[in-house]
């Protein structure tokens, strides 16, 4: 099983640069792990994208459509107090934002801890670098 972050799914939803390689990823492992957060980022990114004019309302729409069907198969990492303490160890050693603490902490907690061949999917480099440092293979 692959963790997602919420900037690796998000090529599945609207055309980027790793549409191709995120839809590959997708097909050759189904099942997407992610963060409770997940969903709002998402929401978030496709805001920005709609309010900066690269994305109009009806590609809008489509994003928040397939969204619908990805979050409906999804394995979500719920928010907990495990959670939370692994979120603040990784932000006073890693130079992250708290939502990708968040991210990479929920990854921990659904792995028990166990990075070595387990995969971390994002596009932020700061946060591939703190999942890699933890261990995590990169994609």
């Amino acid at each position: 099983m692959i963790f997602w972050d919420s900037s690796a799914v998000i090529p599945l939803l609207v055309a980027e640069n790793d549409t191709a390689l995120r839809k590959s990823q997708l097909r050759a492992d189904p099942d997407l792990l992610v963060w409770y957060g997940t969903g709002a980022e998402i929401e978030s990114a496709i805001c920005r994208r709609f309010r900066e004019t690269s994305l109009n309302a009806t590609q809008a729409a489509h994003a928040r459509a397939r969204l619908q069907v990805l979050a409906r198969s999804w394995l979500e990492v719920q928010p907990t107090t495990l959670v939370r303490a692994r979120a603040i160890r990784l932000l006073r050693v890693h130079p992250l934002r708290t939502a990708d603490a968040f991210q990479l902490a929920a990854a921990l907690t659904a792995f028990n801890e166990i990075t070595a061949g387990n995969i971390f999917l994002t596009a932020d480099l700061r946060l591939a670098d703190a999942a890699s440092l933890e261990g995590f293979a990169m994609s």
